[in-house]
């Protein structure tokens, strides 16, 4: 209902384009309204779309975003190289899936990158509870599938570091240490990669993604039409590229204004700083 009565007032001023975070899918009535007065939407971030999530439709003009499914990729091969550093074999790894909130677009897309590269090695999900964007809940999710597998687990995907941080304080209860995958480039996530807890994260700069939208509704507002690099659910997407951090990145990250080294480097982490040269 706040989203709504903020977007009216918008529509009321006088907007030429719309750009629109959907969130808990408050943005498609929104975007049908504007849709409706002839106003472009920029769906950022989010796809914003109806239909159930295994034949979706895109509602918004224009999606700009990080290439979600590749993120999704980079983060099955962060499992894949996990896997392989320990020399195990994904066609016989016994690995958890820990997906996002299936309301949220974005989740399916980073599922459906993940599983590409996973199971083309082989991969086949051990188990895999509903999907979530919670930690606390994802920890309780873990661990009743990790007791479901006798407490055998050689990987976990999971969605995002918020995630990875409640699955690994149940691998650290269970003292495994086995590859888990994140993305978001967190404090948290960042220094769980760090400790080695976390294989790595796939990291967003959200100034690209917020220049590219920036760009495009300037564009729109010329009355241009723009091109895009990509095309999701048949509308144009322009596709931001994502990058994966190790141990040994997480100071590009750092360099990048996007984390600041005395916030990660605490505690039992400092050690593991001064080793990868966080400063």
């Amino acid at each position: 209902n706040k989203y709504a009565t903020i977007a009216d007032q918008q529509l009321t001023k006088g907007c030429g384009v719309m750009i629109l975070v959907d969130y808990q899918g408050a943005a498609v009535a929104v975007t049908q309204k504007a849709q409706e007065q002839g106003i472009p939407v920029i769906a950022y971030d989010r796809p914003i779309t109806t239909g159930d999530a295994a034949n979706p439709s895109m509602l918004a003009d224009y999606y700009v975003s990080f290439d979600n499914e590749k993120v999704g990729a980079l983060m099955g091969q962060s499992i894949l190289d996990g896997l392989a550093a320990v020399g195990k074999d994904p066609k016989t790894a016994v690995v958890v899936y820990m997906g996002g909130d299936p309301t949220d677009g974005n989740a399916g897309l980073f599922r459906s990158g993940a599983v590409s590269v996973m199971e083309a090695a082989g991969i086949k999900a051990a188990a895999e509870p509903t999907g979530v964007w919670d930690g606390a809940k994802s920890a309780t999710n873990f661990e009743q599938a990790l007791t479901s597998l006798g407490g055998v687990v050689d990987a976990v995907w999971v969605a995002n570091d918020t995630n990875a941080a409640g699955v690994i304080t149940i691998l650290d209860k269970n003292g495994l240490k086995v590859p888990v995958s994140g993305q978001d480039a967190s404090v948290a996530g960042l220094q769980n990669v760090l400790l080695g807890k976390q294989t790595a994260t796939v990291y967003k700069p959200f100034t690209l993604e917020a220049d590219a939208a920036s760009t495009l509704a300037i564009a729109l507002l010329k009355g241009e039409k723009p091109t895009a690099n990509k095309e999701l659910f048949g509308k144009p997407f322009i596709a931001v590229v994502p990058v994966l951090v190790g141990p040994d990145a997480v100071q590009t990250v750092v360099d990048a204004g996007d984390a600041v080294a005395s916030e990660i480097c605490t505690g039992d982490v400092a050690a593991a700083c001064a080793t990868y040269g966080v400063k």
